[in-house]
């Protein structure tokens, strides 16, 4: 079941009814219930994958808990890590690892058969996978206390808002809010309202109508222009953002709505002047959960230099792993490794620079630039994360540097589809996307806003989102890019 489907308008409400009207004990069953009933959608037998590896992150947490041996309690994690990573392993990464070898053996003379088993990528494996061993983890160091109710823990790895592509929560964040007894509030409905408003409106009006746009170009990576790529590369920038961070604020605003705040997962990306705030930015709760589980326990900063540059590599280069079996998303995370690594060489000379040049780096005009650089290096990137195969990212790449024939522009913009009547759309669209997620930033209404303030720019959210879905809504509902990770 997907947020953008008619059926999850029936599913919501209903379980959102019965939620405030029956008595607590009660609760956490019908959520529980929702939350498998809401995964089997896609395919029933695949919840026995997620009731596995809940049970043996639950008995591995306990166990490490009980047991005062330090050998033992790192056995135990040891094998929760094993077995929770090796079915990641088998499910995502078998057929891609298994056609990698036998390509490298055939180019270095042997004679291989292609050989690969008809394994169905489980929706969401990845993110409840990290949000397991994130729980057993912190269990091990100590930091938070083993769950013994296996209802309440497997709620907190099925919580159907967040299940499927996040955000990755944290046990210490999501688990107590869970037990809490939640009554409807006006405040919660309209915040929630807002929210889900604002990401209907990013995934329907804006992403979904931009991805014609986009396939045109990166499905005939042949018939590609310079331009086209170009053209291409910034408009999945913003289809990215928009169908991600739109299944994000839907997520939010459902659970906020019954009284549950998850974390922030977005903060304006394409706002930022590095690639490193970028990724501060980006997909929070994955990059914060490298840095606390992998960067971190890999030495981090606290390290030689080169020791450190070698770790940002790591992270990044699993983090493009984990965003996909195919070695374009392995190249897409090790130039953002790049990217990190290059920017921190090169950060004392380039002020250094700046002083002798007297450029004020904190003018607005500087800043601009930081940021439409900073936005150039992630749209240069999304070219190797959009690409179907390497083979097209090759012909992608040199399009880009070399096909910018006079007419090339008209004819890409024809063979896009892309009419005056669509730009303009598409860019008010863009805009009034922008506008809205500005406005409806919570901090932000948090600390500058009033309740009536609130209300009424939940009100018109709605209306504006509901208005301009009809209007422009491609019709059927399509499947959230992340939920292939």
């Amino acid at each position: 079941m997907i947020f953008n489907s008619a059926e999850f308008l029936i599913f919501y409400p209903l379980v959102l009814l019965l939620y405030f009207i029956l008595p607590k004990r009660c609760k956490w069953p019908l959520l529980l219930a929702a939350s498998y009933f809401f995964y089997m959608i896609w395919n029933p037998p695949l919840i026995f994958l997620i009731l596995f590896t809940t049970a043996v992150s639950y008995v591995s947490a306990i166990l490490i808990e009980k047991t005062e041996s330090r050998r033992k309690k790192r056995l135990w994690l040891c094998i929760t890590l094993i077995t929770s990573l090796g079915v990641l392993f088998f499910f995502k990464y078998f057929n891609f690892l298994a056609g990698s070898v036998i390509s490298m053996w055939n180019l270095f003379g042997g004679s291989a058969e292609e050989f690969s088993l008809n394994l169905i990528l489980p929706v969401g494996i990845s993110f409840y996978t990290f949000q397991t061993l994130s729980y057993v983890i912190d269990v091990y160091r100590g930091s938070i206390k083993a769950e013994r109710h296996f209802g309440w823990y497997a709620l907190f790895v099925s919580f159907f808002p967040q299940l499927v592509a996040g955000p990755i929560e944290r046990p210490e964040n999501l688990m107590p809010q869970l037990k809490e007894e939640h009554k409807l509030e006006a405040s919660n409905a309209f915040a929630g309202l807002q929210k889900m408003a604002v990401g209907f409106f990013k995934k329907i009006v804006v992403a979904d109508i931009i991805a014609e746009f986009v396939n045109a170009v990166f499905n005939d990576a042949a018939g590609a222009t310079g331009f086209g790529v170009l053209l291409g590369a910034v408009l999945f920038a913003v289809q990215i953002y928009c169908d991600f961070s739109g299944y994000t604020d839907i997520a939010i605003g459902c659970a906020r709505i019954m009284g549950i705040r998850l974390m922030q997962n977005f903060n304006r990306p394409y706002r930022a002047r590095s690639i490193k705030e970028f990724w501060a930015r980006w997909h929070i709760s994955l990059s914060s959960w490298f840095k606390d589980y992998l960067y971190i326990p890999l030495g981090g900063n606290r390290c030689s230099r080169a020791r450190n540059y070698f770790n940002i590599f790591v992270v990044f280069l699993v983090s493009g792993l984990w965003h996909g079996a195919s070695w374009t998303f392995v190249l897409w995370g090790v130039l953002h490794g790049l990217y990190q690594i290059v920017g921190a060489i090169t950060k004392k000379p380039r002020y250094r620079l700046y002083e002798k040049l007297k450029i004020k780096t904190d003018s607005k005009v500087f800043m601009l630039g930081q940021r439409i650089v900073t936005f150039l290096l992630v749209c240069f990137a999304w070219i190797f994360f959009r690409a179907n195969s390497t083979a097209d990212l090759w012909v992608l790449l040199g399009k880009l540097f070399t096909s910018w024939e006079a007419g090339s522009v008209t004819a890409t913009l024809s063979s896009m589809g892309m009419t005056v009547t669509a730009a303009l759309v598409t860019v008010l669209s863009i805009l009034v996307m922008s506008m809205l997620d500005t406005m409806c930033d919570e901090p932000r209404l948090t600390e500058n806003g009033t309740a009536s303030r609130q209300y009424t720019l939940a009100v018109v959210t709605l209306a504006v989102t509901a208005a301009w879905s009809l209007l422009l809504s491609v019709g059927g509902a399509s499947a959230f890019i992340y939920f292939q990770f």
